[in-house]
């Protein structure tokens, strides 16, 4: 991305912001109630600027994306090229503004924001010593800092020094949802927003940075405008994205089991799934492929067993979880694209958490029948990165504290 800059103020209002006071704080004739951080970056932030700790703030910014704001018809004529305005504050000073994602203002259908570094904060054409970095401007979390080339030096050994959030981390924001319908869709989605280390319960102006969001539905979903984002979200919450093979061969076993009063053997259900297969119309080739994906299966769930995943004793009855936990995050995607406005979005998160909550029976169960879905489609009995992220997943939901399944109760 090639930085150009714009000596422009940005016009983008900001819900977090308060009455401006000397330096730009938040101040009231009346005693406010304490400012609250919405994630732990803010809070980091907001510590160390107490106690004058620069190298603390900037090793806190090298650690995050920070974004810019910008006009979304701007940015969909030059995706390339990242424009950043000058803002001129009422307090008196001149700064290149960036937010924290914490501090992202409501969705807007005409403004996005793009995601930098402070790697490239530090290589952009800083040339007047008069403009200061603002981070989170106007709001009781500011942070201003001076741009002159010492200061660029500092930021750029902060980047190379500070290691960067990692994918596959448990993240919230203290202001998303946490309780209700919304709450409950939002963290059957959790699997994915763990991987994609972004907050599980927000559904807003961003999930992942603009452009590249875009560039992802497209690359990945065929999706370049709402028609097409529609389309794949209804195939995800009628569960007929995955492959129907996988919920075939568990019906089976589940019939098997309610008409026997007890699990069959493992010998039973292939050749009972293979005959009933058969009897549908299926071919030779098919019908061994349903025998294998039987015993496939038998040995993912022995290895969910071994692993915590499933019970002792446990089995997975479907995998239209997988479909549903990606329709609460297509849903997000959706949103952060512009391909659809929040009443879309947050309708089709709630409708996954009630088809999901229909499906399972617990928490447990839901991430198990996740996982069963997601490493049949993609693992091929390698046991390696999507096994794994699912395993690290179901352990951060299920152990964690924080985890909204700790917290949201699931009938």
């Amino acid at each position: 991305m090639n930085p150009t800059p714009t000596p422009t103020p940005t016009p983008h209002p900001h819900p977090h912001a308060a009455p401006p006071a000397p330096g730009g704080l938040a101040s009231a004739p009346w005693a406010p109630a304490p400012w609250v951080p919405p994630s732990e970056t803010e809070q980091f932030l907001h510590e160390t600027a107490l106690r004058g700790d620069v190298r603390g703030q900037l090793a806190a910014l090298a650690g995050t994306e920070l974004y810019i704001p910008a006009p979304r018809a701007e940015v969909d004529a030059d995706p390339d090229t990242v424009i950043w305005r000058r803002h001129v504050d009422p307090a008196g000073f001149v700064c290149r503004p960036l937010l924290t994602r914490g501090m992202l203002p409501a969705w807007h259908p005409d403004w996005v924001f793009r995601g930098v570094t402070l790697r490239w904060v530090a290589e952009f054409g800083w040339t007047d010593p008069q403009v200061w970095l603002g981070v989170n401007v106007g709001t009781p979390g500011q942070l201003l800092l001076p741009a002159a080339p010492p200061d660029l030096a500092l930021w750029q050994r902060a980047y190379a020094e500070n290691d960067r959030a990692s994918a596959n981390r448990l993240v919230a924001l203290r202001h998303g949802a946490l309780h209700g319908p919304l709450a409950y869709g939002l963290a059957c989605g959790a699997h994915l927003a763990i991987r994609n280390a972004v907050p599980w319960n927000e559904i807003g102006t961003v999930c992942r940075e603009y452009v590249d969001e875009r560039e992802q539905l497209r690359d990945s979903w065929g999706i370049t405008g709402h028609e097409e984002w529609r389309r794949q979200l209804d195939f995800l919450l009628d569960a007929t994205n995955s492959p129907p093979e996988p919920d075939f061969a568990l019906r089976v076993r589940e019939q098997l089991a309610a008409a026997m009063d007890e699990l069959p053997s493992a010998d039973l259900w292939r050749e009972t799934a293979a005959g009933h297969a058969q009897d549908l119309g299926a071919g030779a080739g098919r019908v061994k492929g349903i025998e294998a994906l039987v015993r496939r299966i038998v040995r993912y769930e022995a290895r969910f067993r071994a692993d915590g995943l499933l019970p002792a004793d446990g089995r997975v009855r479907t995998t239209v979880a997988y479909d549903y936990g990606r329709a609460v995050n297509l849903a997000r995607w959706g949103l952060s694209a512009r391909f659809c406005g929040p009443a879309d979005a947050e309708a089709a998160v709630v409708y996954a958490g009630a088809l999901s909550k229909s499906a399972y029976r617990s928490w447990e169960e839901f991430s198990a029948g996740y996982a069963l879905g997601r490493v049949l489609r993609f693992d091929e009995e390698e046991y390696g990165p999507f096994y794994d992220q699912n395993l690290l997943a179901h352990r951060l939901l299920t152990e964690s504290e924080g985890s909204p399944w700790k917290h949201i109760p699931w009938r």
